[in-house]
Formats: C-alpha cells, structure tokens, sequence
C-alpha cells in the first residue's frame, strides 16, 4: 500500500457499507496521493479488480466549510447528468466523519491531466494543440453557461436578486474583516480603494443568471492527453448562481500577453503561440450569443474576487491557521492580481 499517512485510514474506509455501491470489486488496496492545493486531499483508490476511482476529502486549511461544500458539490454534480459539461461522475458522498476522520465524496478518475508548469506531448510542441485546447476551454464555460439551473433542478442553489449589486460591498467586508491584523494591514494592496470604486460606479447594464462554477481555473480542469480537448471540470464546492461571465472573466485572470504587469509568469509552459484575452472572449460571444461590450467590468470583478479570497488565505496564515510560506505566496500572488485589475480599471 502507498504511504497515505493519517489523511485516510484503509481499515476504516474498508468497512464502510457505502463501499459496496461503488464501481469496481473487492478491497481498496491502494490510496495514492495525488498533487493538490491546501483546501482539499485527493486519493488515486484502486479496489481488488483494478478500478480506479478519485477519494477527495478537506484538508487542513480548508476550515469548517465542508459541512456545506462537500454537498454543494454533490447537488450539482448530480444536476449536470446528462448534459455536456465535462465533469466527473460522482459515486458517492458521505458527511459521516467516522469513516475516515472527515467527510468525503468518491468519483470517477478523469483520464487527464492538470495544465500547470511543463505540458506534456504534443502540447509541448504543437501551437495548434495549444491554442485549441485554449478555445475549448472557454467552450466548456459557455457550454455550462448553457445548462439551465431551473431546468437541472438548482433553483435556490444561491441568492440571485441584484446579483451584480451585491459583489463588490460583499468582498470589500471580507477585506475590511482582514484589517484586524496589522501586518495584513501594513502589506495590503493600495488598489483595493481604486478597484473596489470603480466597480461599484460602473455596474453592468444587464446581467443574466446561470451556473457559474466559481473556481475556473488551470488548477481545476483537466486536458485529455490523446486531443487538445478538456476532458474534465473538476473541484465544484464553489458552484453558485450567478453571471457566467464571471467565468470566462476567472478563466482570463490566470492569461498572460505583451502588456500585462510585469512579474506575471505563465502558469503552463510553453506559452507561445496562445490566444489573446480578446479572441477568447469574441470566441464566447460567438458561441453563446451574449453581448459582451461590457465584459470589462467582469474582468475587473474577477481580479477583485479572486484578490479577496488570495488574501483570505494569507490573512489565516499571519494568523497561524494556514502554512505561512503558502500563505505569503499566495499574497504575493494576489499582488499581480491587484496590478492587472488596476491596469483594466485604467484601460477602461
């Protein structure tokens, strides 16, 4: 067996009734730890007959969220069945602490891989792979832009009403509660004021509701390894209602082009050859019909929102609830955030 260290005891997970209702046949006989952020443990586990299955359960810093996340996830990974999003199956989720020590939810393996640092194949090599691929991840943003919450029973997945009112005083509270250290205090970012006005002076005109899944990002999709396709959107704790714009918006704070703020290093190698922000965006209008002449807004409410929650984590660590070299690299992070949503407010 791998070395699982205490994040998962096989014993326990072995006795567990839900574990006959599962794919596969016979024992786990194998957890193995798969690369991950803080907020969650993922596991490779593989019963008696070689079925190979996904274990994700919180890890330390995630907090006391998963009471929610966990079954938020479950609801709408259920509600996607049968549509084209690519996703996961999920088998199975159990809130019973007993079993393992935490809550957890199993699904199926995605053959994929996560596009961060040195991409693999013909992705490598090939700009046309490269860029391919990029257009189909802003498809599949438009192709969950498409499902119909209503339709897919999630009505009430979120609070709807004057959803793009209730952005920026939202996180503006959440960085105003960061405030009560004063380190965080003497190293937060002089653009929140700036970024934070804007936004609030320049609403959008019109906004649509749809399912935004909140966390589109590289560290969250996977690419297929034989096509420049998206073979899977993974990690949906995050999934509410709101402008799916929001989505395309998140997917483009993680691009990079001549211009950007410096210090911005691509998040894959090699870069050359990509789309730019613009042609993306024009791909999704095409594809989803949406007048985008007001996107910049959400570009700009993307970079705020995603600053927030970088800045949420290096607050728990000066704090001592979160690894402090992860949480200093997390602001540091945030801080290339702060100068592109700058930059976008500027340009605007």
């Amino acid at each position: 067996m791998s070395p699982t260290g205490p994040a998962v005891d096989l014993d326990r997970l072995n006795r567990w009734p839900g574990l006959a209702d599962l794919p596969g046949d016979g024992r786990v006989e194998d957890l193995t730890r798969l690369k991950g952020g803080a907020q969650n443990l993922l596991f490779v586990m593989r019963r008696a007959d070689g079925t190979e299955l996904v274990l994700r359960r919180p890890g330390r810093y995630s907090g006391d969220g998963s009471a929610t996340s966990l079954p938020r996830e479950n609801r709408v990974l259920t509600a996607l069945t049968g549509t084209d999003v690519p996703r996961p199956r999920l088998y199975a989720t159990c809130m019973d602490d007993s079993v393992i020590g935490a809550p957890f939810s199993v699904m199926e393996r995605i053959d994929g891989f996560m596009p961060r640092g040195d991409l693999p194949g013909r992705y490598a090599t090939d700009r046309a792979w490269r860029r391919a691929v990029s257009f189909d991840l802003v498809a599949s943003a438009a192709g969950l832009a498409a499902v119909d919450p209503d339709a897919v029973g999630l009505t009430g997945l979120s609070r709807t009403e004057d959803w793009a009112e209730r952005q920026t005083p939202r996180y503006l509270r959440m960085l105003e509660g960061y405030r009560e250290n004063a380190e965080y205090r003497e190293n937060e970012s002089t653009a929140v004021d700036e970024v934070g006005e804007w936004l609030r002076a320049n609403p959008p005109t019109a906004t649509r509701i749809g399912i935004v899944h909140g966390d589109f990002q590289f560290a969250n999709v996977m690419y297929a390894h034989d096509a420049p396709r998206v073979a899977g959107i993974v990690d949906w704790e995050m999934a509410s209602l709101g402008d799916p714009l929001l989505d395309l918006a998140w997917i483009l704070t993680a691009w990079r082009e001549e211009g950007d703020p410096p210090g911005g290093d691509p998040q894959m190698r090699p870069w050359e050859d990509m789309p730019t922000r613009a042609e993306l965006v024009a791909h999704y209008a095409a594809l989803t019909g949406r007048d985008v002449s007001g996107f910049a807004w959400f570009q700009v409410l993307a970079c705020f929102r995603l600053a927030s929650l970088l800045e949420g984590s290096y607050f728990r660590a000066l704090n001592g609830g979160m690894d402090r070299r992860m949480g200093e690299g997390l602001h540091a992070y945030a801080g290339w955030i702060w100068s592109l949503a700058v930059q976008l407010v500027r340009r605007a």
